[in-house]
């Protein structure tokens, strides 16, 4: 512990040894804050999240600069789904102490991977709407809603919560019940979640909750009580039950009453939400069939055009044919047109194609062969604006993947290719630039960082490239 005067390290006297300060209340503070970081350090172990929330940000308000507490705190958040709001922690923990911080690499393990942003995104939007179908009480939407929140988020405590109560609104007990249990496996203290839980189980275990009343007051012994589904029927003892004639008025009566209620109240209602399902669903069929149908018929004249312009390339290939029978970049470009043809989705078959022609290519530029017609370079660029961008997406995954296992040499060509294919992938060139630093080719990594500071300017890739620049300098 230091003092917050002048920084010098604080003995057990309640006065600073270096500039006199008193230090007393100072002291208390902060170990008040670090016994409640501990209290919440104990709770998140035994997954009492709520409670570890609690304090965690009561040590937050006697040391805001408790980083430790801080990103505790972020993890916390995390683990309920409340990515956002870890998030938010984690920013304020880099901003008060940005080197030597784990959150950088919390904050990384996040924003580097645009699937999971996306995932995060779709999370939040698909949740505030089934908040607004709430609202506008139309529940079976909700309910959909959620449950696709629930498939991007699984740990999503609110939405658990939200479905739960959604499923005892419509008398669902066991649902309920279930999503109250994934509740308390993510946070098992949690209160909302408990009192959920309370009248769960008093619905689904009735004889229980009559067992406990009955401790409280005793039965009285001029009524009789039984059980009917989830009611409790009391029934004086001395009554009796009409019999004859009135007692089949009264139920004939009932009947008619009953049909009535249904057929004026309940079942207008229930042709209306169907009829309403039934023309939502119509409408999203019809959408995406006319998608499909415009799809398909793009992708037809696509194949058609590549098609004749394979004939056409054919033709001309035989006419340039040298005396050896081949022309290998020609060749390489007809085979991963013929494997796109035979199978548009082996994207793996036809980037090892486009790596032949490469390679071919780097071949004929040092020996200096004769430049690539016309119409070579017409298909190739046809050819790449129908798989270009699942090739950045096939070398970007297995560049970062490689990345992340420390395999550089695999990375390299990977990335490489990648930003080739797609200049504007500024993630590419940054973990590009990273893999030959950690390789240990920093002149790369230093031309790499400049060219990702000039093209993507006031980025967070930008700012962490002038960060590596500045420690390459130094280090020379």
């Amino acid at each position: 512990m230091v003092c917050y005067k002048c920084g010098c390290r604080l003995s057990e006297h309640d006065f600073c040894t270096g500039c006199g300060a008193d230090v007393s209340l100072y002291k208390k503070i902060m170990f008040m804050s670090n016994r409640f970081y501990n209290d919440g350090l104990e709770k998140a172990t035994v997954r009492d999240l709520s409670g570890a929330i609690i304090s965690l940000r009561q040590s937050l308000k006697f040391n805001k600069n408790n980083i430790d507490a801080r990103n505790l705190l972020g993890l916390v958040y995390f683990e309920m789904g409340e990515v956002v709001s870890a998030l938010g922690e984690w920013v304020i923990s880099k901003n008060l102490r940005p080197k030597k911080n784990i959150a950088d690499d919390y904050i990384d393990m996040i924003q580097t991977n645009q699937a999971r942003l996306d995932t995060i995104n779709q999370t939040i939007k698909k949740y505030n709407q089934a908040l607004l179908y709430c609202y506008q009480n139309s529940q079976d939407l909700a309910v959909i809603q959620l449950k696709k929140v629930l498939s991007y988020n699984p740990k999503y405590v609110r939405a658990h919560q939200l479905l739960a109560l959604l499923y005892i609104v419509a008398d669902e007990w066991e649902k309920a019940h279930r999503e109250l249990e994934k509740c308390c496996q993510i946070d098992m203290n949690n209160t909302t979640t408990l009192r959920y839980m309370k009248e769960v189980e008093h619905m689904l275990m009735p004889e229980e909750a009559v067992k406990s009343a009955s401790k409280r007051k005793a039965v009285r012994e001029n009524v009789v009580r039984y059980q009917s589904g989830n009611e409790t029927i009391i029934q004086p003892v001395n009554m009796k039950e009409s019999k004859g004639v009135s007692t089949l008025l009264n139920l004939g009566l009932g009947v008619v009453i009953g049909v009535a209620i249904a057929c004026f109240l309940i079942l207008p209602g229930q042709i209306q939400n169907a009829k309403a399902d039934i023309n939502s669903e119509l409408r999203a069929v019809s959408e995406q069939s006319d998608a499909k149908t415009a799809t398909i018929d793009e992708l037809e004249q696509k194949i058609q055009k590549l098609t004749d312009e394979n004939a056409a390339f054919t033709v001309e290939l035989a006419s340039y044919q040298g005396t050896d029978g081949t022309l290998k970049a020609t060749d390489g470009l007809m085979m991963a047109v013929d494997a796109y043809l035979r199978n548009p989705d082996d994207i793996e078959a036809i980037a090892t194609y486009l790596e032949a022609l490469d390679e071919e290519e780097e071949t004929d530029k040092t020996e200096g062969s004769q430049e690539k017609t016309e119409s070579f370079i017409a298909l190739y660029d046809d050819f790449l604006g129908l798989v270009g961008e699942r090739l950045v997406d096939y070398y970007y995954n297995a560049g970062y993947a490689a990345y992340r296992a420390d395999d550089y040499e695999t990375a390299i060509p990977n990335l490489t290719r990648a930003y080739q294919y797609d200049s504007a992938n500024g993630d590419a060139l940054y973990h590009l630039a990273n893999s030959y630093r950690r390789n240990g080719d920093e002149d790369k990594a230093k031309e790499l960082y400049a060219e990702v500071i000039d093209n993507f300017p006031d980025t967070e890739i930008a700012n962490r490239s002038e960060t590596y620049l500045a420690e390459i300098n130094n280090a020379d």
